[in-house]
């Protein structure tokens, strides 16, 4: 069984994607559709910069669908089709242009106002997120709490918001509640504790005003069932329909992303081989480092491409 692993913010860089689009027509003409839908060169901001319009979310997340979509549409023009999708929080929208759920056209509009409303949840400055390293769910939970108990001011928020596995949890909130979270997981045994360089607390209540605005955009969406099972970042879940995916998608916003229980999932299923679709090579790694018996590959660029055939053919 093969799944598609799709990524999400923070696998962007400029230049992604260039090589592909110079190489194969039918990625060319996926960044030009982008570039359509949203009305502006956004292919000119993916493949030259600057990096600090890239970095910018409401140009973050369709950018990085658009590598994504391209990629997952030269593999199936090669013949390669999942039995299973995934994507890690943005990289869900992904997985669902890849299984037909909702037309690419709308899904760039849509993560582009995604970004937009999640930018303007919470005013800058005021929440943060770090990666806790070595330190189990439990333990991470246990020093959300205790900061939150410790800290004076009301109202404050922080939570686990991805669940990456292999040892990663990041959290989200209240910048001084993070903080606070922060040195109670070092107290509590962690590895080491990374404050995270991100433009908003994703993942977390304070993300609630943002699921709000976007749930009814969402369920306008012209939809079909998709082809093949999404598993859904908030419940590691197969969504087979139409309307449940969309709920996902809803809920996934305030709502943490269990990443090691989606793969959990997949390999349940008999998944033996995972292929990273677009920038980066963060899922697979960490694929490697959950599964050492799986089979795990990215591809974001031509020769990343011909690799992953010759092993495919040797395996």
């Amino acid at each position: 069984m093969l799944a598609f692993l799709f990524p999400g913010q923070g696998a962007q860089k400029v230049g992604m994607g260039k090589a592909l689009a110079d190489a194969f027509p039918i990625c060319r003409d996926t960044f030009a559709e982008a570039d359509a839908a949203l009305g502006e060169p956004l292919s000119r901001i993916i493949f030259d910069g600057p990096e600090d319009r890239l970095i910018l979310t409401e140009n973050t997340q369709p950018a990085i669908l658009a590598v994504s979509t391209a990629t997952c549409r030269l593999l199936a023009s090669r013949g390669l089709t999942p039995d299973f999708v995934a994507g890690h929080s943005l990289g869900e929208y992904s997985a669902n242009v890849a299984a037909g759920t909702f037309a690419y056209a709308d899904a760039l509009q849509i993560v582009r106002r995604r970004g937009q409303y999640m930018q303007e949840a919470v005013p800058v400055g005021t929440g943060a997120m770090a990666a806790i390293l070595g330190l189990d769910a439990e333990k991470v939970a246990q020093a959300c709490r205790e900061a939150l108990e410790n800290g004076a001011a009301q109202g404050e928020v922080v939570s686990a918001a991805n669940l990456n596995g292999a040892g990663q949890i990041a959290i989200a909130g209240s910048a001084n509640a993070v903080a606070r979270a922060g040195e109670r997981a070092k107290a509590l045994g962690a590895k080491r504790v990374i404050p995270l360089a991100v433009s908003a607390p994703f993942h977390c209540a304070l993300m609630k005003p943002a699921e709000d605005r976007l749930a009814p955009e969402l369920r306008a969406l012209r939809v079909s069932d998709p082809r093949v099972p999404i598993v859904a970042n908030v419940d590691a879940e197969l969504k087979r329909r139409a309307p449940e995916a969309i709920d996902a998608l809803v809920r996934q916003v305030s709502a943490p992303v269990r990443w090691e229980a989606v793969i959990a999932r997949l390999a349940s299923e008999g998944v033996t081989t995972y292929v990273e679709v677009g920038p980066g090579t963060v899922l697979s790694a960490l694929v490697r480092k959950m599964h050492r018996d799986a089979a795990a590959f990215n591809v974001g660029g031509p020769d990343d491409l011909t690799a992953m055939a010759s092993l495919l053919r040797q395996a």
